[in-house]
């Protein structure tokens, strides 16, 4: 019930081309109001739904970010769990996938309890960086600026988690694996606060995969990697190895994961309905989040 409840909230506000998430709620931060520590771009931001669809309805694709910034989208009172994650939408490291797997994933997570926090991270690539780079000390000032600011938002500073698609799910393991040192200068007493992230959902990740069967070598995987959930189809041939191998090594030095692996679904479904298993896969984050003692299910 759960879920069809979901899709037909998701569904309503596609046709109506609404934000799905709680607008009269949001807050809009600058996560470097003084800029983005190396930043030589100043970009005009381009949206754009031309491109194909996902389950039936366009996809909101958002470029040339040259400020990032986070959205935060407070969980209800009367569901609110304590809870947050910060929320990274895929787009090779080129655009994002705004509200397929942005603002959409948000609407979920308050559903469940969670406060979302919406990263609007640098894209496209910088040349000459790693495509991670930018993306990483955006990601690293988002989760600290949520730490930080926990008793303000109603938040547990021990339950800040994160939730990544596909260059998302790079960018999330990332961060879970590169939190001991920034990946920029640090400029104020928020960078002072931890960036670890608590817990991890990636869903199809990219990139997580190098040669002969090993992880990607920007990925530093220890036992104090966060515990971890994984959604993968068997038919994302560009991309299984990415949940496999990670999976793999988070298990090697005992982090605790979860792989649920679909034998169909393709790559960029999102929380959307496209007909297949793998759809279902926002509920099964559901059950690993309550099983972990991050929320509560109310019946």
């Amino acid at each position: 019930m759960r879920r069809i409840i979901f899709y037909l909230v998701i569904g309503i506000c596609m046709s109506a081309n609404m934000v799905v998430a709680q607008d009269t709620q949001n807050t809009n931060v600058v996560l470097f109001p003084k800029g983005a520590h190396g930043e030589k771009l100043h970009l005009v931001e381009k949206d754009d739904t031309t491109g194909a669809k996902v389950g039936g309805a366009s996809v909101l694709r958002v470029s040339n970010v040259s400020e990032p910034t986070i959205t935060i989208y407070q969980a209800p009172d009367e569901v609110a769990s304590g809870a947050a994650m910060i929320v990274c939408p895929g787009g090779g490291y080129n655009l994002l996938a705004y509200d397929l797997e942005g603002t959409e994933i948000c609407d979920f997570l308050n559903n469940i309890g969670v406060t979302a926090v919406l990263l609007k991270y640098r894209v496209p690539r910088r040349e000459g960086l790693p495509k991670y780079q930018a993306p990483l000390q955006d990601v690293q000032r988002a989760i600290s600026y949520i730490r930080a600011n926990a008793e303000k938002l109603n938040v547990d500073s021990s339950r800040i988690g994160v939730i990544g698609f596909s260059a998302g799910g790079h960018l999330a393991a990332m961060a879970s694996n590169s939190y001991n040192e920034r990946a920029y200068t640090p400029i104020d007493a928020i960078d002072k606060v931890s960036c670890r992230p608590d817990f991890c959902v990636l869903v199809y990740p990219a990139y997580l995969d190098g040669d002969n069967f090993q992880l990607a070598p920007e990925l530093k995987v220890t036992a104090n990697t966060p515990p971890t959930m994984l959604i993968q189809a068997e038919d994302d041939k560009s991309y299984i190895n990415s949940s496999l191998f990670y999976y793999y090594a988070l298990k090697q030095v005992g982090v605790s994961a979860w792989m649920h692996l679909y034998s169909k679904g393709g790559h960029g479904y999102g929380a959307r309905d496209t007909g297949s298993a793998v759809n279902e896969w926002p509920d099964r984050v559901e059950d690993w989040l309550y099983e972990l003692g991050i929320i509560n299910v109310n019946d």
